[in-house]
């Protein structure tokens, strides 16, 4: 870490790098990334500053104290009323409500449950084919493992589907895309404001109704609260799921040998899912905002700056993975940052784990020609948040369910 505090943009500069746009997050920015670790770890953009590497992501993330989640996760906008925009004691106590849905006991519940839903969306291409990984494979079974876990009713799961896809394309920053998300917005939130009557009801062992419990001190709930707190879990539940598996499926179908090692050996897909994790980073940053003045890598970050956790960028960073750029499905030990660390570490790393095992799991065994339609690396979706392919169109041997 260097010695000398320099003044605030005090640092090379590269004007290919936009941290807030969508389009600059919309495609593979390692090139950058990779510049930014070498030249400008700490590096202000005129808007915001960006945390490259591996160690002061970590050390950022670990000191709540000095940068806070309570200004927004997002730099271009301010605070919602959703958990993970919380600090402190409004924060553990939110955490913990959500927690009691992903205990040990609930997940290993929902093993067979999980590999069912694998084994339906298989069955439902296995027919034709051909199909597109990413809509017809990936986006439906981190869709149904959160819909299952918040009690949504599977009939709904479509039109779930849809509201999250068109709030994650908000992040485009294009007006269209607004508009389209707050339609969205304002359907999951009726949807939701329904479901939670019925749960005042009949409360069930669905995360919902422990949301709706968790009034203090027999207080009221706050409905915008639930609301908002359930919208999080959905979507960070579906999309950055679908994006590893997704990614994860790509590396493997640019990689025969990779694939069918996994195929051979089911068990070392554990150690090939963390990699993946590693990969494709599908959380690409996170916001904070700085709490007082302090220094971070000689640079001199004052009380309200926002900055953004690059994890995409910690995860290559070489000091930590050696020959980062290789996707190694038996890399160990991966010390990945996909999930964050601290006290905002994602509460569903365990249930993604679980999913993305059983998933590999089911395709290879029961598609193991599956491979790419097309050389040609997917197109990603154009979001400065959470982003991967839109489309991946693959093949395989037709055969009966």
């Amino acid at each position: 870490m260097s010695t000398a505090v320099q003044t605030k943009g005090d640092h090379p500069v590269n004007p290919a790098i936009d941290l807030v746009s969508g389009e600059f997050w919309g495609r593979n920015p390692h090139d950058e990334l990779t510049w930014l670790r070498d030249n400008a770890p700490v590096y202000w953009d005129g808007r915001v500053w960006g945390i490259a590497s591996h160690a002061d992501v970590k050390s950022v993330s670990l000191h709540p104290e000095l940068f806070c989640n309570g200004g927004g996760i997002r730099p271009d906008n301010g605070p919602v009323a959703q958990m993970i925009d919380r600090d402190g004691a409004e924060h553990k106590r939110r955490r913990n409500l959500v927690n009691r849905g992903f205990t040990p006991r609930r997940l290993a519940a929902s093993v067979d449950r999980i590999n069912e839903i694998c084994n339906r969306i298989v069955d439902d291409v296995i027919e034709r084919g051909e199909c597109d990984a990413v809509m017809d494979m990936a986006a439906w079974l981190p869709m149904h493992a959160i819909g299952d876990m918040l009690g949504f009713p599977e009939a709904d799961r479509g039109i779930l589907l849809k509201w999250s896809d068109d709030l994650m394309c908000a992040l485009d920053g294009k007006v269209e895309s607004i508009v389209q998300a707050s339609t969205a917005y304002g359907g999951f939130r009726e949807f939701c404001l329904q479901a939670i009557e019925d749960r005042r009801r009949t409360p069930g062992d669905d995360l919902l109704s422990l949301l709706i419990a968790g009034g203090t001190d027999g207080d009221e709930i706050n409905v915008e609260d639930v609301i908002h707190d359930a919208l999080l879990i959905l979507i960070g539940g579906d999309e950055t799921t679908r994006h590893v598996i997704s990614g994860g499926l790509y590396q493997l179908l640019r990689d025969p040998d990779a694939k069918q090692a996994l195929i051979d050996s089911p068990d070392r897909i554990p150690t090939a899912v963390e990699e993946m994790l590693r990969w494709v980073s599908p959380i690409k940053n996170m916001a904070r905002t700085v709490v007082e003045d302090t220094e971070v890598h000689g640079q001199r970050l004052e009380a309200g700056d926002k900055l953004l956790l690059l994890y995409s960028s910690a995860n290559r960073d070489a000091s930590v993975f050696p020959d980062p750029f290789r996707f190694d499905i038996g890399r160990t030990p991966n010390d990945h940052l996909a999930f964050g660390i601290g006290t905002h570490f994602c509460l569903g790393n365990n249930l993604a784990r679980l999913e993305l095992r059983c998933f590999f799991e089911t395709v290879l065994r029961r598609m193991p020609d599956l491979e790419l339609a097309d050389d040609t690396e997917p197109a990603y979706r154009p979001a400065n948040f959470v982003s991967g392919y839109e489309s991946m169109p693959v093949r395989f041997t037709p055969r009966s369910r």
